[in-house]
């Protein structure tokens, strides 16, 4: 009998299968995955931060902090270009909306910047590790803006 006739000893069979069944589970997201994303982001500009956080099915985020807000936590939304929406404070506003993915890159929007009332309609949020977030917005396919959001401690 060769050596590849040889019958293969039971328990090598079921530590190689027990091996491949490890790696297949590590290689598959575990349910809920989007946690490494959900949590406070430092933006890049005038010390905002933002909360990303499970809205129904999707993710979210609201502003819950910046250097204009603590001078002013009563700041209003004044640049917004909805008329209706400039009455409300800027603490809490929602500026990003139904982002669905993971575990690394979600997409959805809209995205909004209540510092220049700028919105996009659609955006990718990359998870480039567990404390940086590159943000993209767009307002068309060819026309997007980037920010790198680190994770606040």
């Amino acid at each position: 009998m060769g050596r590849s006739d040889r019958p293969i000893p039971k328990t090598r069979v079921a530590a190689t299968a027990g091996l491949m069944l490890a790696l297949t589970a590590a290689s598959v997201p575990p349910q809920g995955s989007d946690k490494t994303l959900l949590g406070r982001w430092h933006t890049e500009r005038e010390g905002g931060v933002v909360e990303i956080h499970r809205c129904g099915q999707a993710l979210c985020g609201r502003v819950v902090d910046g250097t204009r807000l603590r001078a002013n936590p009563d700041q209003r939304d004044v640049r917004n270009p909805d008329r209706t929406q400039r009455d409300r404070k800027v603490l809490g506003a929602r500026v990003l909306s139904g982002f669905a993915g993971g575990p690394d890159r979600w997409k959805g929007g809209p995205l909004y910047d209540p510092e220049t009332g700028n919105r996009a309609g659609s955006g990718t949020l990359t998870l480039v590790n567990p404390d940086t977030l590159k943000v993209q917005g767009c307002i068309a396919m060819f026309l997007c803006k980037t920010q790198t959001w680190r994770r606040a401690r």
